[in-house]
């Protein structure tokens, strides 16, 4: 049992007082505290930070609060509760809180036990490699009689800031504009990653990328369960969300993620604040489709995590429209992370749940169910499933009949809506993972014939699978020249994990058919490079009888 926290406090006293007087800067400070009370009394570090300034949760908090009011932002939702769950390990700051702790700090997150680098891309500290914090110059101090200096001023001159407002992002013809303008740290690092992309320079997606993505999406979970827009201004977005639609295929995966998510933020903003119930449900419907549609290109880069929470961010848009089509359609697109990344009984289980939504009424998430639980089922039937096999066909049957019905808008649009080069794919797919390779490869070929040559994800897929049809009638080496081929024809930039990942599989069932046959090195030393993908999530390697 530790020693109350009052002893804990004292003895972070005692400390401080003594550092003090031997002239040792705060960032010292902490880092003695945390040596001599963390074993003690488990003081974390960033608990330690705010001890070596001998300070209350409630200064804190209103540092934090003031920087916001002075960069223009609302109130945070920080709290001496929040804060002081971070102090004790219950939860973590996310990246912007993590910011502007540092801020107040003066230090970097690794300083506070957190993974750097900061969201901001900036140091913290005051000058590159500084071990301390600066101390405050007399004017700035602003402490109130008998309380403690709180790191100096609230809000340094700009020159002196170790971290970035939102003033100093702006370009020379904004520097007059209002400073209530709501853009976020993310929308900088977006901003930046897609001029780096369309100057031909390499991104790497490291966690400052990602923590940006994620921290737009809880933002947008944030104001949907929080006028001022017009209707011709909603007539645009649905016609720019529906043109990411044409482009989905065509752009390669990273800067469609930019271009989608600099939108999604436009429209977060929108939703700040409740409109009248018409348009506060095109609104909702508008951020269902982006983020929907944030999570089919998180599949496309790998990262099933971010695609699943996109998808429920999407969820939560869709319920606030009361459209259960809407609801069908996030629900089944939502189902191709686990057919692709998990477990296929969990795409059946989605898939089911799609067509339970969709109802009785024809429509896109009606058709694309069906076909979603025919493929689902075709993997089961390879992992030795008996009844799935008829099951899947039945399936198709289903979705051949709804999709039939679908009017010419529902068939034209490969994200919003269901082609017939999709359902001709999904037939393919599921005949192929039946074992019926000389069916699968007929109507994948009939698939190509439908595929625009800019159609590069779900053409590489038909390819691939394909290349799979070899493996089931015992061509292990047309198998491995297909495969390659169908990813190295690629151009590097739309060579993303899912087409890697689905290309491996074809490698392990060679190896797991014929063993190691000519040619399987080289195929794996050809899907060895560097790909466009995401780093944050390591998958488990898939057992080998599950790969085929």
């Amino acid at each position: 049992m530790s020693d109350p926290p009052r002893r804990e406090t004292e003895a972070a006293r005692r400390i401080r007082a003594r550092a003090l007087a031997q002239g040792r800067a705060p960032v010292d400070i902490a880092k003695d505290i945390y040596e001599q009370c963390g074993p003690l009394y488990g003081t974390s570090r960033i608990k330690a930070h705010r001890l070596a300034h001998g300070v209350a949760l409630s200064d804190i908090v209103a540092q934090v609060r003031a920087l916001y009011e002075v960069e223009g932002k609302p109130p945070p939702r920080l709290g001496e509760t929040l804060l002081s769950a971070y102090e004790s390990g219950y939860k973590r700051p996310g990246p912007e809180y993590l910011h502007y702790l540092c801020a107040v700090y003066r230090v970097e997150p690794d300083d506070l036990d957190y993974q750097s680098p900061c969201i901001c891309g900036h140091g913290h500290t005051g000058r590159p490699g500084a071990t301390s914090v600066p101390q405050p110059r007399p004017a700035e101090r602003r402490a109130a009689p008998g309380s403690d200096a709180l790191v100096g001023a609230i809000v340094p001159r700009s020159e002196e800031r170790p971290w970035a407002t939102i003033n100093d992002h702006r370009g020379t013809d904004r520097a007059d504009g209002p400073l209530n303008i709501d853009v976020g740290e993310e929308d900088i690092v977006l901003r930046r990653t897609l001029l780096q992309l369309l100057a031909g320079a390499g991104v790497a997606l490291d966690g400052q990328f990602l923590g940006a993505v994620d921290n737009l999406r809880r933002k947008m979970d944030d104001t949907l369960v929080g006028a001022t827009v017009s209707p011709t201004m909603l007539d645009q977005w649905e016609e720019t969300t529906y043109g990411y639609g044409r482009q989905y295929q065509a752009t390669p995966s990273l800067r469609m993620l930019c271009d989608v998510l600099l939108d999604f933020s436009e429209v977060r903003r929108m939703c700040d604040k409740r409109q009248p119930v018409e348009l506060q449900e095109r609104l909702c419907r508008i951020a269902a489709q982006l983020s929907g549609l944030s999570g089919l290109i998180m599949i496309n880069l790998g990262d099933h995590r971010l695609a699943r929470s996109f998808f429920r961010t999407a969820r939560t848009a869709a319920d606030e429209t009361g459209d259960r089509q809407l609801r069908a359609w996030v629900t089944v697109r939502e189902s191709l992370v686990p057919m692709y990344y998990g477990d296929p009984r969990e795409a059946l289980h989605l898939a089911r749940k799609a067509q339970d939504l969709a109802g009785r009424t024809p429509g896109v998430a009606a058709a694309m169910a069906p076909a979603v639980e025919a493929r689902a089922l075709g993997m089961l039937a390879m992992r030795g499933r008996g009844d799935a096999a008829p099951s899947a066909r039945r399936a198709l049957v289903r979705g051949r009949s709804v999709f039939d019905q679908l009017s010419k808008t529902d068939t034209s649009d490969l994200v919003y809506g269901f082609t017939d080069r999709q359902m001709a794919f999904y037939e393919g797919d599921t005949f192929t993972s039946l074992g019926d390779h000389k069916h699968g490869d007929e109507v994948l070929s009939h698939a190509l014939t439908l595929y625009s040559p800019t159609d590069r994800v779900d053409l590489t897929l038909v390819r691939l699978d394909r290349a799979m049809c070899k493996v089931h009638a015992g061509e292990p080496q047309a198998a491995l020249t297909a495969g390659q081929e169908a990813i190295l024809e690629l151009p590097a930039d739309h060579r993303s994990d899912i087409l890697v990942h689905r290309a491996r599989q074809i490698g392990a069932a060679v190896n797991l058919r014929f063993g190691e046959v000519s040619g399987l090195k080289d195929f794996n030393e050809a899907l060895a490079g560097p790909w466009v993908t995401s780093p944050t999530q390591e998958r488990p390697a898939v057992p080998p009888s599950e790969q085929v």
